[in-house]
């Protein structure tokens, strides 16, 4: 497909959300900015994907343990088929046990020796409920494992049998169940639809009861956000549009973990396309909870908070109006000033989207007083922070208004973006360049270029354009060629009329030759 190389067409286009904007590029960056949290998500989850008994002492089961002993893997295997049901529950535990225990579980082996098929038979077990937890928990700790492993489990047909069972009188059973089938759907989106289409979401849905412990309800939240991961291909809508009452239910919970995966579970949702961005906007009451959750004081609920709202955001600009008219601008100072560098940048990423959409959100982020807190943001934040500011400020003034421009520039947003030219990410010059270039381009509408130009001279901005014209990345190279043209090209060397001014104030006195001017729009 032929591809438009003006200069500045691809990074003015980046920089916009809605009009006329490359949204594929814009949803792009949003997946580039996902890695690293979801990345730190599947840490965050592993633990939790396999039970693991952790006292010797102590099982973790709540059922009676009958015997402590533990047999080898071939005593297993000549006792789980016993007539006596005493030896075939000792031998399940003792898979089980093995399977939970040991730093390395031998999953493998206990495919290859053929216990996968007896464990799921077991679960048909009605008229024993204690073996038909054991047997689920050692299938729970199956499917925590590979892909094939996690197959394994799936071929020997416990997918339907984990669902039925979901109705089970015992909720030690149930929940283990649930278990289960959250770590088969984490696999991967073929193991997520085929889940769901084993009729998983009704029965989830009929245990969301805010009156369970709460480790009941963490496991079947955490199975929910299983159901809604994974884009290559994302869920059926039909699934998400079922699993949103329970979301909706579950929000409201106050448990932190209950609280966190409902969020990424919610943040999955809303990584998609537009309709799908609705269909959480339209939940009465879920996007006011998710910016009051911006406020809490545990990052883990934070993290997955800002992604969802930060994803809404990215939609068009009645969804972006949807949140703004929720206060979360109230929200941003205490983020964007946040001790931990990832919430810090995702702050500026979901700013930026806010900056690329009509200018009475613009103006309600000036209105919050935000701009000079993004501004110290590109001064002293880390490098992954300053990049979205920078997309935050050039997104501002490539939609703002003349007036905006100028209320950022009074802030002193030239000099940090000047500073972040030395910068060795071609990407992130091309931002810095366009917003520099949307600058001059305002300022010259109004007839005040010129201040602009002595403030790019004198925080040596000039220069590093100017370098910047040596670059290897043709797109910057032209890019800070325009700059040049346009506003330096033909710069008048007459001592006498050159303005004098103060980098730092934005103020600037004139010779006598003509008024005395304030750099204001």
């Amino acid at each position: 497909m032929a591809e438009n190389t003006a200069p500045g067409h691809t990074a003015r286009l980046s920089a916009y959300k809605n009009k006329g904007r490359d949204i594929e590029d814009l949803r792009r960056r949003r997946v580039e900015t996902s890695v690293e949290l979801r990345k730190q998500k599947k840490e965050e989850t592993l633990l939790k994907r396999r039970n693991v008994e952790m006292l010797d002492d102590e099982p973790a089961s709540p059922l009676q343990e009958q015997n402590k002993q533990q047999m080898t893997m071939t005593e297993i295997k000549n006792t789980i088929k016993s007539s006596d049901h005493g030896d075939v529950l000792r031998a399940t535990q003792s898979v089980r046990k093995l399977l939970s225990k040991e730093k390395n579980p031998p999953i493998d082996r206990v495919i290859e020796e053929g216990l996968v098929d007896t464990l799921v038979a077991f679960l048909d077990s009605n008229d024993n409920p204690e073996l038909q937890f054991e047997a689920a928990w050692a299938l729970t700790n199956i499917a925590s494992g590979t892909t094939a492993q996690t197959q394994a489990v799936v071929r020997a047909g416990a997918v339907p049998r984990f669902i039925r069972l979901l109705s089970a009188p015992s909720i030690s059973l149930v929940e283990q169940c649930i278990w289960a089938l959250g770590n088969i759907a984490g696999d991967g989106a073929e193991m997520r639809d085929m889940v769901t289409a084993n009729g998983i979401i009704e029965p989830l849905i009929r245990l969301v009861d805010m009156k369970q412990p709460p480790a009941f309800l963490r496991n079947l939240t955490w199975t929910f956000s299983n159901l809604c991961r994974n884009k290559n291909p994302p869920p059926k809508m039909k699934a998400i549009k079922a699993c949103l009452p329970a979301l909706s239910a579950l929000v409201q919970h106050s448990d932190k973990e209950v609280l966190a995966d409902t969020c990424w579970a919610i943040s999955y949702i809303t990584d998609g396309a537009n309709n799908q961005i609705q269909e959480v906007v339209d939940l009465p009451g879920v996007i006011a909870r998710l910016v009051e959750l911006l406020g809490s004081p545990d990052p883990a609920v934070v993290t997955p908070a800002l992604r969802s709202v930060g994803n809404i955001v990215t939609g068009d600009d009645s969804q972006t109006q949807a949140v703004v008219d929720l206060h979360v601008m109230k929200m941003l100072p205490c983020l964007l000033q946040h001790s931990k560098h990832s919430i810090k940048k995702e702050a500026c990423w979901m700013l930026s989207n806010i900056t690329a959409g009509s200018t009475d959100q613009i103006q309600a982020v000036i209105d919050t007083g935000l701009l000079p807190i993004l501004v110290e943001v590109l001064i002293t934040g880390d490098f992954k922070s300053q990049k979205e500011a920078a997309w935050a400020v050039t997104n501002l003034t490539s939609g703002g208004t003349v007036e905006q421009i100028s209320a950022l520039v009074s802030f002193g947003v030239i000099k940090p973006m000047c500073d972040l030219l030395e910068s060795k990410d071609a990407k992130l010059l091309m931002v810095l360049l366009d917003g520099i270039l949307n600058i001059l381009e305002a300022a010259d509408k109004v007839g005040q270029a010129e201040p602009i130009c002595v403030i790019l001279e004198e925080c040596q901005g000039l220069d590093k354009i100017e370098m910047l014209q040596n670059h290897e990345n043709m797109q910057v190279y032209k890019k800070a060629l325009d700059i040049i043209e346009k506003f330096f090209s033909g710069e008048d060397t007459d001592g006498e009329l050159a303005p004098k001014g103060d980098a730092d104030s934005n103020q600037y006195q004139f010779n006598a030759a003509t008024p005395q001017q304030e750099f204001n729009f």
